[in-house]
């Protein structure tokens, strides 16, 4: 029994100090990740919590949000700069997600970051603005315009999952969306992956195309791995499908402008199951088809969707058909 008790002792030890030292680790590679990547913009407080966004630019306002694991910066690269040349951008963080702050767990879907996010355009003086999602980002928008139809005056889905689908959540959100992985293997994660993995994911969700030149280094991968960003990004993952399920029959009661973009090559969120369906259940929208292009289409083919930003603006009747 002494031999017994000073086993199970030992490994208490052990187990203490290697979760002593998780935490230690991954608050130190939170705290690096922010210093080097800080906040680009300004924050608004929409009912207590903090909302970040870039804004840049004069004319038509235009909101730009991310897909999963992003933060402003994927927008800020290089498109955000080109689109203020002729609009007043507004770049979000995802509630969760950069440095804007997390919703409610259990509340942090499609439709309460599209309430969300509303509130906050609109605390930036942004009552109706043209609303570009990518990826997740893009089924934001599209529960931004079923459910707050007069906050908005066209809308851009891109590369967006805007239908149900077949295949099952991936093992690694299934893991992170349940109570043990979002207490156990987050912090785990956050304190001993690299941020090298982060990296080499972009490089797969820009397949076929490669990165642009300079962007894994921009975006801030770093904060992908932080506590936080891990835990709000699996939940909301988590959800998605259920949420697209019910928001899916009513893509018939949007009334703006839809101008829809998305690549033929996208292996992410596919073609054929999303965007094909989507420009028929939309009244009035158009799709514009990416050949050969993934699921980045503005970085691979960013020309393209500012094309479809201008179609949507001029369609609104904010922008003059000769700009």
């Amino acid at each position: 029994m002494i031999l017994v008790a000073r086993i199970l002792l030992g490994l208490i030890v052990v187990l203490a100090v290697l979760a002593g030292a998780t935490l230690w680790r991954a608050a130190r590679h939170e705290a690096k990740a922010e210093a080097r990547f800080k906040p680009e913009g300004r924050f608004v407080q929409i009912n207590g919590r903090r909302v970040h966004a870039v804004v840049q630019g004069e004319g038509p306002d235009l909101v730009l949000l991310h897909g999963s694991s992003g933060n402003t910066r994927d927008m800020t690269f290089s498109l955000a700069g080109i689109l203020a040349e002729r609009y007043r951008v507004i770049v979000f963080d995802r509630p969760g997600l950069g440095y804007s702050e997390r919703l409610e767990p259990g509340a942090e879907g499609i439709v309460e970051q599209a309430s969300h996010l509303s509130a906050a355009a609109r605390a930036l003086g942004a009552e109706r603005p043209i609303v570009m999602g990518q990826s997740y980002g893009g089924a934001v928008a599209l529960a931004w315009a079923v459910h707050h139809p007069d906050a908005l005056s066209a809308l851009v889905p891109v590369a967006a999952p805007s239908n149900p689908w077949s295949t099952e959540l991936e093992l690694y959100y299934r893991v992170l969306s349940t109570p043990w992985g979002q207490h156990l293997v987050v912090p785990a994660i956050t304190a001993w992956v690299p941020d090298e993995t982060v990296t080499s994911a972009i490089e797969e969700i820009f397949a076929p195309q490669t990165p642009p030149l300079g962007y894994s280094h921009y975006v801030g991968a770093p904060l992908t791995l932080r506590r936080v960003s891990l835990r709000a990004n699996a939940m909301q993952r988590a959800s998605l499908k259920e949420e697209i399920r019910a928001l899916q029959p009513r893509y018939a009661e949007i009334g703006v402008p839809t101008e829809i973009v998305h690549g033929t090559a996208d292996t992410t969120v596919g073609l054929e199951i999303h965007s094909e369906k989507l420009v028929t259940q939309t009244p009035g929208a158009t799709l514009t088809r990416l050949d050969g292009i993934g699921h980045m289409p503005h970085h691979a083919a960013r020309d393209a969707v500012i094309d479809a930003i201008d179609r949507a603006a001029e369609r609104a009747g904010l922008l003059d058909p000769a700009i």
